[in-house]
């Protein structure tokens, strides 16, 4: 009796699509902030405004309101990208995968959607540093939300074996 006391003391775990929103909100705001660092060091030629430049106007976007609003952004971008990864990619074990993931995530971006992008110049102009930097981050990226996500469901497949046995 002790035990079902104390098992029910226990907060329930958020469930697995709460945990995939919030790996790819955390994911995105993180990685967004890195690639701001890398821009502002001059890793990068590729500010995160980038993603509010074609719908806004007005010189807000280049301040800091501008970089907020973009990490944010990137952060809402990036929890569809974590629900891509989930409902493609959950179930394949390793790090790998989530490699390649950020891989392909990168080639979307720099090759297919550039066009919508003013800030970012086609892909061979870009100089080495810059699609060397990004292309770092996207796999860096794509291992985060690649191996969050897995180790999570392998997690929860324990459980529930665990609780049905």
């Amino acid at each position: 009796m002790a035990n079902d006391q104390n098992i029910k003391n226990y907060p329930k775990p958020m469930s697995f699509p709460a945990m995939v929103f919030w790996t790819g909100l955390f994911g995105g705001v993180f990685w967004g902030v890195i690639g701001y660092v890398a821009y502002f060091f001059n890793f990068t030629e590729i500010s995160p405004q980038v993603i509010i430049e074609p719908w806004t106007l007005g010189e807000w976007k280049n301040g800091w309101l501008g970089k907020v609003i973009s990490i944010f952004i990137i952060g809402a971008i990036s929890v569809g990208a974590a629900f891509v990864y989930y409902l493609t990619l959950r179930k394949l074990k390793g790090m790998w995968f989530g490699l390649g993931y950020g891989i392909a995530l990168f080639l979307v971006v720099f090759l297919i959607l550039n066009p919508i992008f003013p800030g970012i110049k086609p892909f061979f102009e870009l100089s080495r540093d810059t699609i060397i930097t990004s292309i770092c981050l996207y796999m860096l990226y794509g291992i985060f939300i690649g191996y969050s996500i897995n180790y999570e469901f392998e997690l929860n497949k324990v459980q529930v074996k665990e609780a049905s046995s």
